[in-house]
């Protein structure tokens, strides 16, 4: 369990999502898939990522919130900062990344998928920011690479969650598949990816980022300053308590 690589396709490397029940990252979580993302994007034999998820019920379901109840301010300054690096890592990656979603796709799920090249997506994923629910902020950055702008704000404020065919149709998810072809779909993806020149393919990952019309890195740090801002008043806790006796939901 954790954060785990695999190797299935040549010149392919998994980074595997493996943490139980719903993959909730941590601080520690967070900075193991930032190495691990970052390293494999340096080796001369991967040409292409693929980040899924290694539990049944979904991709990710956002931040350990356990961690940041019980550090503290100086628990939101550690994960805010693991989590930004993470994102980054995979918004830097030297080769593309292909996600692969399905189930739930929340918080932190989104921020990994939004700053990935390529989504292949179950039929059954469904994408959501419910920060605002649960007394943070934050991702808006990486859900506005999936939607456009006035769906993303209205994703944000009110906790909505949409489906893969709706994301689809607004071009953040280029292929749609039934939960049992996911994986294959991804993997022929990701090969397709890595059968072209390697370093003519890493040029063009560094020429796109150099058009971005936002840095994803800068923008999400934005963001992750008002977090901290916000966790300066009672409200987090206060919005934390009343989502987890929901459930969560």
């Amino acid at each position: 369990m954790g954060i785990r690589t695999e190797r299935a396709v040549d010149h392919v490397a998994e980074v595997v999502l493996d943490l139980p029940p719903v993959n909730a990252l941590g601080s520690t979580a967070f900075r193991e898939l930032a190495r691990v993302v970052t390293d494999l994007g340096r080796e001369p034999d991967v040409h292409a990522l693929i980040i899924r998820s290694g539990i049944d019920r979904g991709f990710a379901a956002g931040v350990d919130v356990g961690e940041l109840t019980a550090g503290g301010p100086r628990a939101v300054v550690e994960v805010t900062r693991a989590c930004a690096d993470a994102y980054a890592a995979v918004y830097e990656s030297a080769v593309p990344v292909v996600a692969a979603v399905h189930g739930f796709c929340l918080a932190t799920g989104v921020g990994l998928v939004g700053n990935a090249d390529v989504v292949i997506a179950a039929d059954d994923a469904t994408f959501g920011l419910p920060e605002v629910d649960a007394g943070g902020l934050g991702t808006a950055t990486q859900l506005s690479r999936l939607v456009p702008e006035k769906k993303a704000r209205w994703l944000a404020y009110s906790g909505a969650r949409i489906g893969s065919a709706e994301v689809a149709r607004f071009g953040g998810v280029e292929h749609v598949v039934p939960r049992e072809r996911l994986l294959e779909t991804a993997r022929a993806v990701a090969a397709t990816l890595a059968a072209k020149s390697p370093l003519v393919l890493r040029r063009a990952r560094a020429s796109l980022h150099a058009i971005d019309p936002v840095d994803a890195v800068t923008s999400f740090r934005r963001e992750m300053g008002l977090v901290f801002e916000l966790n300066l008043t009672p409200a987090p806790d206060e919005a934390r308590a009343a989502f987890a006796a929901k459930g969560g939901r």
